[in-house]
């Protein structure tokens, strides 16, 4: 609960001031907060890997931080609002970007704690 009660409100503070930003429709708060997530879960998964990082941080960090700062369900509702708004390639863009973009960051996250 902890780790969450930071990372909640931690994503909704990224998000404001990153979309904030942008004039776009596209959503870099979200996109943001969800890379940066996968980021630094990656970096605990290796931390932990090595012994580094035991199981109260990844608790703490992993599930409780890492899992309310990101948001899945944010990112889905924004991409089917795009994809309703007929702004299509913007929905698939999101889509895309996410999955590939969160991907590369737990990778290098991992990569940097080896």
């Amino acid at each position: 609960m902890a780790g969450a009660a930071v990372g909640a409100p931690l994503r909704y503070l990224v998000d404001r001031a990153v979309q904030a930003r942008h004039d776009s429709a596209f959503p870099w708060g979200t996109f943001t907060v969800n890379v940066a997530g996968s980021l630094a879960l990656g970096l605990l998964t290796g931390l932990a890997a090595s012994g580094a990082a035991g199981r109260d941080v990844q608790i703490l960090l992993g599930t409780g931080l890492c899992g309310a700062m990101t948001t899945y369900s944010t990112f889905s509702y924004e991409t089917l609002r795009l994809a309703e708004s007929g702004r299509r390639l913007f929905a698939a863009a999101n889509a895309t970007a996410s999955v590939l973009a969160g991907l590369a960051a737990v990778l290098l996250g991992t990569a940097l704690t080896r």
